[in-house]
């Protein structure tokens, strides 16, 4: 990755982004971007105005950066996320997790869409990630070494913090919320898998898949953040479902959910 791209989109963002860490950085994937109780928004930075990263192409995903205040707490949130498939490299993915580095936040919340593998889960329940499988071979730290993002060959054994899925299952039992923990597959997309694809996940152990998320916290974990994940199930994956996958049946099934959606980002907030 090109450590100049990064710092010509951080030239963008004011003085006031780097003055406090944040208590929390959010990227808001499909459907999440109406997620966030707000009290008094500090800086409010489109997309298409930083270099490097520029406007989503993907449906549901707002393309904004927000830093706020919610609660006593200060929050850098990244409403919509960029994506490998996109075919604007490596940087404009991991964009939003460096500037978080920058900025001195430690914290980091992921969230996505994904499909159902697990037979217990139905559209409309939430997956807290507790490990990731990387199906499609391919990672943000490959290239030149920057000592600056973590040791050259970072441990993965644990991406996820446990701490941090602790505080998203308190609020799931608080607020009566479908949830369980689950390993997450990922496919750069932006194909849909097939049926025995997705047979071939499931006897890897995965509960879910998407197309997002492993890129962000494979370099957030190089960077020693800690890392929370939440997946909303929009869907039964390839051969599970009776019908076939469209990204219309991913924004609905998140409009449907966007008031629990909404509920539990914030309860995990006030939570920290």
């Amino acid at each position: 990755m090109d450590k100049k791209i990064f710092d010509k989109a951080a030239a963008v963002f004011p003085d006031e982004c780097f003055k406090n860490p944040p208590s929390l950085g959010i990227i808001l994937g499909s459907g999440w971007g109406r997620s966030l109780k707000i009290d008094e928004v500090k800086v409010r930075i489109s997309y298409a105005d930083i270099p490097g990263l520029g406007g989503s192409t993907v449906k549901g995903h707002a393309g904004e950066f927000i830093l706020y205040n919610r609660s006593g707490r200060l929050i850098a949130a990244w409403c919509g996320r960029r994506h490998w498939y996109e075919g604007a490299g490596w940087e404009s993915v991991i964009m939003p997790v460096e500037i978080l580095r920058r900025m001195g936040c430690e914290n980091l919340l992921l969230t996505n869409a994904s499909g159902g593998i697990n037979p217990a889960l139905r559209p409309g329940d939430f997956v807290t990630v507790r490990d990731h499988i990387n199906l499609a071979g391919i990672n943000p730290l490959i290239g030149e070494h920057n000592p600056e993002w973590g040791e050259r060959f970072p441990d993965m054994t644990n991406v996820y913090s446990k701490h941090l899925a602790e505080l998203l299952h308190a609020g799931a039992n608080k607020l009566s919320l479908r949830m369980m923990d689950g390993v997450y597959a990922y496919n750069c997309g932006p194909a849909y898998e097939t049926p025995a694809e997705i047979q071939s996940y499931k006897a890897q152990g995965a509960d879910i898949v998407g197309m997002s998320t492993v890129p962000e916290a494979t370099f957030a974990k190089a960077c020693k953040m800690n890392i929370a994940c939440i997946s909303l199930v929009s869907n039964l994956a390839a051969g599970i479902s009776r019908t076939p996958l469209s990204h219309a049946e991913v924004i609905a099934a998140s409009e449907e959910a966007k008031t629990r959606m909404a509920e539990l980002v914030d309860d995990f907030i006030l939570r920290l």
